[in-house]
């Protein structure tokens, strides 16, 4: 009997010391629910998902099976743009409160808390150091007094958070420390030159966190004035002697988002360099067919590489000539259109092309529709008699937008008389630039 009732003494205290995450979204009316995930190097695992109340806030309780770790809220669509991370270190809860214009604020767990205020600290001080070189000033002594302020900022907080999980985070971003005055251009260089020094590429933590990719991209993207280029390629080769041997999957991941940054840039060059000389390779390594074939297509379709043949047909004198894109020989250039009738930007674009090129003879319209189905796609392209059109059904799993590697309609490809690629115009008003 006396074990029975020290059994039930203790149930209570158990639910208390579950930890949770809580949370509260302002204003409340913009947001509906929140997911939890716990983030690893390599994925991304649900956990759980809480409504939230109509005061926008909502808990969720962390079980016996939830580690130490990284863990992430997201709260809205799309994911990968709305959402944040936390340090659940199984020790404690975490609460926060946030809001769009306000940001994120942690009201529970040291962990989170301690990280927060080391970041709005060192904000701080950087600005002040930002500020002390916009004014262009020389006062040696104003400048040791910021460097001394950050130094022993960086170590104060590197002693208060000794034997956390934040510990981690707080020595990853360990500063530059000037052992004298400097001018701009040698604090910039050292700066740069310093930026990944403390940062350990292999540790589980700064894998799994945002905090390692906001490093990496600065790095690259963020910390030089001269965007040439050659100074690009050598950021490139020095992350990634940086990051070292090894460390294949963490590579893969920072070196597919530079990749496609540049991409984003259409930057080509840039973007083929980090093909041919890592990218590749890594994902031939790990097996990644998927991001083999991105870059191969992306890489046939660059400016200056012969487009990618298909079949087409036309009518010439009133009969119906079945052809290819290589053996059709009617213009100086040809802009190939992918598009699709139920693609409502689609049906912006063309009238306008069509306006663009009724009085350009030289330039033929191949204008290949992407559906599901025929239907809407033959009502429409009696507007485009002057075009030549090819059905793509299958619509985004169609080989020929597979080969060129379309991601959204209306995408642009402008040939020269030899099928050479020689622009990817944005829209209309671009290729009416590009054709002036």
């Amino acid at each position: 009997m006396k074990k029975l009732v020290l059994l039930l003494a203790l149930i209570p205290s158990f639910i208390f010391a579950q930890h949770r995450i809580d949370g509260v979204f302002t204003p409340a009316k913009d947001y509906t629910y929140a997911f939890l995930y716990h983030v690893t190097s390599t994925s991304s695992d649900y956990i759980n998902r809480a409504q939230l109340s109509e005061d926008g806030s909502f808990s969720i309780p962390f079980d016996s099976t939830s580690t130490p770790g990284i863990y992430k809220i997201v709260y809205a669509l799309p994911p990968e743009d709305n959402n944040f991370d936390f340090i659940y270190n199984g020790k404690e809860s975490v609460a926060f409160t946030f809001n769009l214009d306000k940001g994120l604020e942690f009201t529970a767990s040291n962990e989170n808390k301690l990280w927060a205020s080391y970041i709005k600290s060192m904000d701080m001080i950087n600005r002040t150091i930002s500020n002390f070189y916009t004014q262009e000033s020389t006062d040696k002594k104003a400048f040791s007094d910021i460097i001394k302020t950050l130094s022993d900022t960086q170590a104060a907080y590197e002693d208060t958070t000794k034997g956390s999980m934040a510990s981690v985070f707080v020595k990853a971003n360990s500063p530059y420390i000037p052992k004298g005055f400097e001018d701009l251009s040698t604090y910039s260089k050292n700066l740069k030159r310093t930026y990944l020094e403390h940062v350990d590429f292999e540790n589980q933590l700064l894998q799994s966190s945002d905090f390692l990719v906001e490093r990496v991209m600065a790095y690259i993207f963020g910390m030089s004035s001269n965007t040439s280029n050659d100074v690009y390629k050598k950021d490139v080769d020095s992350l990634m002697s940086k990051i070292g041997d090894g460390n294949t999957e963490i590579k893969i991941i920072l070196f597919e988002m530079i990749w496609r940054r540049f991409k984003g840039m259409e930057n080509s060059e840039l973007a083929n360099y980090v093909t041919d000389k890592y990218l590749l390779e890594l994902a031939e390594l790990t097996n990644y067919e998927a991001l083999k074939e991105k870059l191969v297509v992306y890489k046939n379709n660059a400016i200056g590489n012969k487009a990618s043949n298909f079949d087409l047909s036309y009518n010439d004198d009133g009969m119906t000539i079945s052809s290819t894109l290589y053996d059709f020989e009617k213009s100086k250039q040809y802009l190939i259109i992918f598009w699709s009738s139920t693609c409502g930007h689609c049906l912006e674009e063309l009238p306008k092309v069509k306006a663009i090129l009724a009085d350009k003879k030289d330039v033929t319209v191949i204008a290949i529709g992407l559906e599901d189905d025929a239907e809407s796609w033959q009502k429409m392209i009696g507007e485009y008699q002057n075009f030549i059109h090819v059905l793509g059904l299958g619509k985004w799993d169609n080989p020929i937008s597979n080969a060129y590697g379309v991601e959204s309609t209306p995408s642009f490809f402008l040939l020269d008389q030899n099928k050479t690629i020689i622009a990817k115009p944005y829209d209309a008003e671009a290729l009416k630039a590009i054709l002036k």
